[in-house]
């Protein structure tokens, strides 16, 4: 049963067409990702849908009844409202109820008016609350809130930078709960743990049909049965997520090629008879000629194509660049204590981290931009940087594309050769008529595609990017992507996106918190792998130490209460007690015995630390995990009992 349908839906803003007859539908409680490349209209598609947009032809259907919520780029809030105000303000009837119910409450509570009618709106007013959700739902508004990481539910609105209000927003539509919901590229300025839970709370708790948009390749393959993709202005449908999508894009244009080889071929074989038979061009060859000019009529629609992207590197000295003991602050607050890295080479550092955790802040610390709470940070004296800041800074609205790049240049150097700014903006996808539009005109990905080639013209040895893949396309990400691979120097990314640190790092530096901050070998699936593991082994070692005070506690709960009476003077010596013919056979067995728990103990450590954890369900990893912590406590049982008895044996 369809839960969203659009027929036909035509939208352009003069002459320039963006959705040319887009067909589409939702089923009930579907999950649905749309892509396509910066430009292409997904947004304009997307308020199309939700009515916020008028479409110049075309329909879009909706079950009477049926709750719509739209999440998207820039939501409109109320700027007094507070975080939690906010979150459930998308259960209308619920909010509604509630605001009747404290008008009720407080004219009771001040005595005037009739007081059996202000009784009756109360209680009517409570009825429609347990009806709409129940009591409840403003903790569990605060729950979402907290999981999205907005700590303070009762901040307004008005004082919270961009990134919080959307996730203010997004809260609000989790919250209501819509029968279809809409999401504009939800996992801007999340961080990757928020990311994660949102991937888990619409895969298993959101019911409704659900239109995803976003270039999160990750939260696709997870989330998502279908993926439709925008392109040219129609949409095309794909089972499956981003890997299928791929895939089945791969047969789709191969088939296109084709049709275009054939039409080729057809074309010129019409052409050929055309040249030959002047006088032949009768009544009767007229059908033949209309199918030629078909033919040429139905020619491929031109495409945008894909950004190419490199970056240039320039020679690189014996230092690149280090840390030594390096401590940062943030207001007093440690959020770096302790690193020591050395870049080399061919480095690429993705860093991750919570929101706020301080990651901006330990690359400005890097650049020395920021001194340093303690320890130093030693940069080469060949070490030229090129940094993407995360607010794109350098842009200058007022001015155009070319303007914002070139800054007085005629000529880029790409590798090896200079080419003309014109001509290397149009590798950023560009034209020459687009690069005299101002930049403050420009949508997010359209702005972080100049900020790119801004950053990229010069020669450089160490590449900064602070949160490059935001707004950006897949296509552009993956031309990013391969420009880092193939770049000769070293990288620092900050970045949220999973599958983006998948394929460009060689390891994460990591915010673990309280200043503690990890450098582990491999991209984000490594890392979690590690994760994994040392959260296992920090368990296991929290649980051998909870069974050790065990024991202790039980040998003195054991001990007789005249103990301390019945204790020798201290200048005593204690009696030498032989061993009994039971506890010498036990001796004799006992290293054989403390063998296999030692061997017990490396081979569940070994399971650990397989690759193959990080797969397991949260079960069996606390199973592994508990199974350890038993498995130590019995060899250190066991050898506190052998030290006990060999001492006797000696003394004997």
């Amino acid at each position: 049963m369809p839960a969203l349908g659009a027929k036909g839906l035509v939208k352009a803003y003069g002459d320039r067409a963006i959705v040319t007859g887009a067909d589409l539908t939702l089923e009930v409680g579907e999950r649905v990702g749309l892509v396509g490349v910066n430009g292409s209209g997904k947004s304009t598609l997307a308020r199309m849908l939700v009515g916020l947009v008028e479409a110049d032809a075309g329909e879009v259907t909706l079950p009477r009844g049926s709750r719509l919520e739209y999440l998207e780029q820039e939501p409109d809030l109320d700027a007094d409202a507070t975080a939690v105000d906010v979150a459930v303000s998308g259960l209308r009837d619920w909010a509604e109820a509630m605001r009747a119910h404290e008008a009720a409450s407080a004219a009771l509570d001040s005595g005037a008016g009739d007081t059996e009618r202000h009784l009756e709106a109360q209680a009517n007013a409570a009825a429609a609350i347990e009806r709409a959700g129940g009591w409840d739902v403003q903790h569990k508004a605060e729950a979402i809130l907290g999981h999205l990481g907005v700590r303070d539910p009762s901040k307004t609105v008005g004082t919270m930078s961009g990134g919080e209000r959307r996730r203010v927003a997004l809260a609000r539509l989790l919250v209501a709960a819509p029968d279809v919901a809409v999401l504009d590229e939800p996992t801007n300025h999340l961080d990757v743990a928020t990311i994660e839970w949102l991937e888990d709370y619409l895969a298993e708790q959101f019911t409704g049909a659900l239109l995803l948009i976003t270039h999160d390749r990750y939260l696709l393959d997870r989330v998502v049965t279908r993926t439709l993709e925008l392109e040219r202005g129609v949409v095309h449908s794909y089972d499956g997520g981003w890997d299928a999508y791929l895939v089945a894009k791969s047969d789709r244009e191969a088939h296109e090629q084709r049709v275009e080889a054939n039409r080729q071929n057809f074309l010129r074989r019409e052409l050929e008879w055309l040249r030959r038979q002047p006088k032949a061009r009768t009544t009767k060859s007229k059908s033949r000629v209309a199918r030629a000019e078909q033919a040429l009529a139905d020619g491929p629609a031109a495409s945008r194509g894909a950004a190419v992207i490199s970056a240039a590197a320039t020679r690189t000295g014996k230092t690149l660049l280090e840390t030594r003991d390096l401590a940062v602050d943030i207001g007093g607050a440690r959020v770096v204590d302790d690193l020591s890295l050395t870049m080399k080479q061919g480095d690429r550092i993705g860093i991750i981290g919570p929101n706020g955790a301080g990651k901006t802040t330990l690359l400005r610390a890097l650049l020395g931009q920021l001194e340093p709470a303690a320890g130093s940070v030693v940069r080469g004296a060949n070490t030229a940087v090129a940094y993407l800041d995360q607010s794109r800074a350098g842009l200058v609205d007022d001015k155009s594309i070319f303007d914002n790049v070139a800054e007085g240049r005629a000529q880029i150097e790409v590798g090896d050769q200079a080419m003309p700014v014109r001509t290397y903006l149009q590798r950023f996808l560009f034209s020459v008529p687009e690069q005299g539009r101002a930049v403050g005109t420009l949508s997010g990905g359209e702005r972080a595609r100049v900020a790119l080639a801004r950053v990229l013209r010069e020669k450089t040895n160490l590449i900064v990017l602070d949160e490059p893949t935001n707004d950006l396309d897949v296509t552009t990400l993956a031309a990013l992507e391969a420009a880092l691979l193939d770049f000769g120097g070293s990288a620092l990314v900050v970045t949220h996106d999973r599958w983006f640190l998948d394929r460009i790092a060689s390891s994460i530096l990591a915010f673990e918190g309280d200043g503690r901050v990890v450098h582990v070998h491999g991209g984000y699936d490594d890392y979690r792998t590690w994760q994994a593991r040392d959260r296992a082994e920090a368990e296991a070692r929290e649980a051998a130490e909870a069974a050790k005070r065990a024991r202790k506690k039980a040998g003195a709960d054991s001990a007789p209460s005249n103990a301390v009476s019945a204790a020798p003077a201290p200048d005593a010596e204690p009696a030498a007690k032989k061993l009994t013919f039971t506890e010498r056979h036990e001796l004799e067995g006992l290293l054989e015995r403390i063998d296999a728990a030692e061997e017990k103990v490396a081979a569940i450590e070994a399971d650990i630390a397989a690759p193959s954890f990080v797969d397991l369900g949260h079960a069996e990893q606390a199973a592994l995990a508990d199974n350890l912590a038993a498995a130590r406590a019995e060899a250190d049982a066991l050898v506190e009992r052998w030290t006990e008895l060999e001492a006797r044996s000696e003394l004997g």
